[in-house]
């Protein structure tokens, strides 16, 4: 058994009892605080990080709905507050992360399962341990484990200011690759050449594919990561070289695209979701990350934050922005 240590009984939280655009997104202040169970942990939320499909679920498009009432959020970070009684690992005190907050993130405690929680570097901020979970396991995945990249092999991000696609080019960086990214402002193009990218395009330029394409010779990248296949799939398929591989990470609609040109290529067009992840994979991605965090080229960059009052205007920046540039969070407790 555990001792409870928290005094609140309550705590402050995002709400929403109903589907729908991001005005469903309510700050209670008098939410229960939720209790762990014997394989959980309690987390003082110091910051959470906000994902594209947060807004997916809020408005109710997403395949799996959770239970309304719910608290949105998966990706926090804060310091452990209480263990359950099967929990070793971690104890109250530790600095951690994770992408699995079981009770909600947007939030001022979360439970999360004390296997998907990992202990947070001396190197990493609390508002940079938000922005670890999703984008860089998701990045890992797509880059190393699905994309199959190979040290000396030229990569193009597409949408690389992005938090997942800035985790595409520290990682990619940090594994010799060759690392070409897109983005669609100065700042965002300033950002990711700062990064770690050899070269850089704006996707928003008229002929940049082709710009792309005389940076490789002619010869095209091995791997794409595409951040909106439903506007960029068929540019790929123009640019990737033969025998290379596309992976979709992120996608808003349909598309079309000509199937003679996968022919000519005879490259790979594949989807990436991140949960459909084994537990041999995320326990390599688990490796990774530590290392990286240790050797200091996993950097999260921070490009807005915002406080829990904020959250519609978080959802609405989240999804329509003008140029993606890095994670943004809610920075919940400054203790």
């Amino acid at each position: 058994m555990f001792v409870r240590s928290v005094v609140n009984t309550v705590m402050r939280a995002i709400r929403v009892k109903e589907f729908g655009s991001p005005e469903v997104l309510r700050l209670e202040t008098n939410v229960p605080l939720p209790k762990p169970s014997n394989d959980q942990v309690l987390i003082k939320v110091h910051a959470a990080g906000i994902n594209p499909v947060d807004t997916y679920i809020r408005s109710g498009t997403y395949a799996a709905k959770p239970t309304l009432p719910y608290t949105p959020g998966k990706d926090i970070a804060g310091v452990v507050e209480e263990v359950g009684s099967n929990v070793r690992h971690l104890k109250k005190g530790d600095r951690v992360y994770t992408m699995s907050a079981t009770s909600g993130g947007y939030a001022e405690y979360s439970t999360a399962a004390s296997s998907d929680t990992k202990l947070l570097h001396s190197n990493l901020t609390y508002e940079q341990g938000a922005g670890i979970g999703v984008p860089y396991y998701t990045a890992y995945r797509a880059l190393m484990i699905v994309g199959g990249a190979k040290p000396g092999e030229t990569v193009l991000i597409h949408g690389a200011s992005g938090a997942v696609g800035l985790a595409c080019v520290q990682i990619a960086h940090s594994r010799g690759l060759r690392v070409l990214g897109t983005a669609g402002s100065q700042a965002g193009l300033d950002l990711i050449t700062k990064n770690g990218c050899d070269a850089v395009f704006c996707h928003r330029d008229e002929g940049y594919a082709t710009k792309i394409l005389e940076a490789t010779n002619n010869t095209g990248p091995n791997i794409i990561i595409e951040m909106l296949a439903n506007v960029n799939l068929e540019r790929d398929l123009t640019m990737i070289a033969k025998k290379g591989r596309i992976v979709v990470v992120g996608n808003r609609g349909s598309v079309e695209i000509t199937p003679r040109l996968a022919m000519q290529k005879e490259c790979i067009v594949t989807g990436m979701l991140l949960f459909n992840a084994s537990q041999g994979e995320m326990d390599e991605i688990d490796a990774a990350v530590a290392a990286g965090m240790r050797d200091g080229w996993i950097k999260p960059h921070i490009g807005k934050v915002y406080t829990l009052e904020q959250a519609p205007n978080a959802h609405e920046d989240v999804i329509n922005n003008k140029g993606a540039q890095g994670r943004l969070i809610f920075r919940v407790s400054s203790e």
